[in-house]
């Protein structure tokens, strides 16, 4: 459960997602999709229940959390280290996961002045790399081209092969059919999940 100002956003809310499986959430703005995921992240608590991840987490933000005066492969090292990679491992993972999302990252380029879709995509390659067990993408496609777009999902699929559990809250729907299950948050179906 989660309330802002006596206003209750999350409640009785359950989902669980097994290694190899895609959760989609759903819902209407201000349903409390990125709420939900922020506090499965750790980044945000509860007023009332728990969470439980098993294995490393990845975690893409909805906005670019990038730092605009890095340029995205020492973005790459520096996320990188916090996941125990060394510098060239880190370095060399990004620019491949990169290269999934059509993205030949440049070595000379700021934060700063990358495009919003590109920005979003550094988002999406710090937030598999190290190689998380589980990642939680909050509508992690913004700003992306259709081919981006495509590229994306098929890189959660990819994921998903591999054994990741993998959390995205989307409101495309056109792709909900390529998912394990889907939660809606809307407020009269909130905490069902098909």
């Amino acid at each position: 459960m989660k309330s802002f100002n006596r206003r209750r956003v999350l409640d009785g809310v359950d989902l669980r997602v097994r290694a190899g499986e895609i959760a989609a959430i759903i819902g209407a703005n201000g349903a409390g999709k990125s709420t939900m995921l922020k506090i499965c992240a750790g980044l945000a608590s509860p007023d009332k229940g728990q969470v439980s991840v098993n294995g490393r987490l990845g975690y893409c933000p909805q906005g670019a959390g990038v730092m605009d005066f890095l340029k995205p492969r020492e973005h790459f090292t520096l996320f990188g280290a916090g996941r125990g990679m060394s510098g060239p491992a880190a370095d060399r993972r990004g620019r491949e996961l990169a290269v999934e999302l059509d993205w030949n990252v440049s070595r000379n380029t700021l934060a700063k002045d990358l495009s919003g879709g590109t920005r979003q995509k550094l988002n999406v390659v710090l937030s598999a790399l190290g190689d998380p067990d589980v990642l939680l993408l909050d509508e992690p496609y913004q700003g992306f081209d259709r081919g981006s777009y495509l590229d994306f999902w098929k890189s959660v699929w990819k994921w998903r092969e591999e054994g990741k559990a993998v959390v995205v809250v989307t409101h495309m729907l056109n792709q909900l059919d390529r998912v394990d299950q889907v939660l809606d948050l809307t407020p009269a179906k909130a905490g069902a999940a098909r």
